[in-house]
């Protein structure tokens, strides 16, 4: 019966994906003769080629020999995972901080296109995006001490928590990509929980605890994002975009 439902959801994120795709080719090809569009449709496109794909791939291909050197580090398994989680949300916003700048390659200059809040990733990570992430990662490695959330599942999950992020930030339209968001934020959980699953021991998993997962994050976020928001209220540092 897990193995059944374990397949299931392979199969919805092979579903996931590709109407990612689908949904970003359309769009690619809809606003292609607008050169600041097109230009954010490119830095998407390198996101999802070195994020999504690459990562993704080297994710499945590596997790057994990752787990195993992840296994030796002499830390509480909820400490590494934590950690773990906080190197890939790095890494990803490495990719994406990089496709800002590379807005010259696509044609605009810098700030004139963007897919992050800043050309500065410090900027981004401990102002904007990876600061907020923290303490949805303390979350879930609260709740997979309680619960046996399979790695799957929590890249599902936290991925859906992302686009329901996106959705608040950038309106109802993020939820038309939430094949492009599962991918962008589920790889941000997924090799971190599959290399801590036979660290714990926790209860099966309820129906009601896959909508409180869902949410909970957002909590544990709020005191910290209002807290930064304090500090530095700046949303995004470029200027509107201007239709070309």
């Amino acid at each position: 019966m897990k193995r059944t439902k374990l397949l299931n959801l392979r199969n919805l994120l092979i579903l996931l994906g590709l109407y990612g795709l689908s949904v970003t080719s359309l769009v690619t090809v809809a606003v292609w003769k607008n050169p600041i569009h097109r230009a954010i449709l490119l830095m998407a496109w390198g996101l999802i080629l070195f994020w999504c794909i690459l990562g993704g791939l080297l994710s499945m291909l590596l997790r057994h020999r990752i787990r195993v050197l992840v296994k030796k580090i002499p830390l509480a398994w909820q400490l590494k995972f934590i950690l773990f989680c906080t190197l890939m949300a790095l890494l990803e916003e490495a990719v994406t901080v990089t496709m800002t700048n590379c807005a010259p390659l696509f044609g605009v200059k810098v700030g004139q296109a963007y897919i992050t809040a800043s050309a500065n990733y410090l900027d981004v990570v401990c102002l904007h995006s990876v600061v907020v992430f923290v303490p949805m990662f303390v979350c879930w490695a609260w709740m997979l001490g309680r619960r046996d959330f399979k790695p799957l599942q929590v890249m599902v999950l936290f991925g859906l928590t992302g686009t329901l992020a996106e959705m608040s930030f950038s309106g109802p339209q993020a939820l038309a990509q939430v094949g492009f968001w599962v991918f962008v934020y589920g790889l941000m959980v997924y090799l971190p929980a599959f290399c801590i699953s036979h660290e714990r021991n926790a209860r099966p998993v309820r129906w009601w605890n896959w909508p409180i997962s869902l949410l909970l994050p957002f909590v544990f976020a709020i005191p910290v994002a209002g807290l930064i928001h304090l500090i530095h209220p700046v949303k995004i540092h470029f200027p509107d975009i201007v239709a070309g």
